[in-house]
């Protein structure tokens, strides 16, 4: 299956998924340009920073594969596998960065926009009945196996 295949597919976790990559970039950008702020943002940058790194792992199961990681690490991301938990997981870290325009307003609404878009997704998947679809291009479906 194709990317664009998968686009085409109407469903909601690759959608989800997507949405996801593009949060790892935004929040480890913005995270690092936030950290250098005066204010109380500090610590959101910092919550943005890890996330990202947490989400990276999440939406792309072939760095369990490649990485070193402890097991108690791998069995927390193993946890957030429905579409559910995903969602949880993303509204919970929305919910953290849109927190963050209390002190002040900065870049890192945009983190939050995306963080809850992607809860939108995967609730939208888990709504509908439609099981967690990984993406092929992004290590889902098999090909974090075959490295083994």
């Amino acid at each position: 299956m194709t990317l664009a295949e998968e686009f085409k597919s109407r469903n909601f976790s690759i959608y989800g998924q997507w949405t996801g990559v593009l949060c790892i970039i935004l929040c480890f950008a913005l995270g690092i340009a936030n950290i250098f702020h005066p204010t109380f943002v500090i610590a959101f940058s910092i919550v943005c920073l890890v996330s990202s790194f947490l989400i990276i792992f999440i939406e792309i199961p072939l760095l369990l594969r490649i990485c070193p990681t402890s097991p108690k690490f791998d069995a927390f991301i193993r946890k957030i596998e429905t579409n559910y938990m995903r969602a949880g997981f993303y509204a919970v870290l929305g919910a953290v960065q849109w927190i963050s325009i209390w002190p002040q307003a900065t870049s890192l609404i945009v983190c939050a926009i995306f963080l809850t878009l992607a809860a939108v997704f995967y609730a939208l998947a888990g709504f509908k009945g439609q099981a967690f679809q990984g993406s092929k291009t992004l290590g889902g479906q098999g090909v974090a196996q075959m490295i083994i």
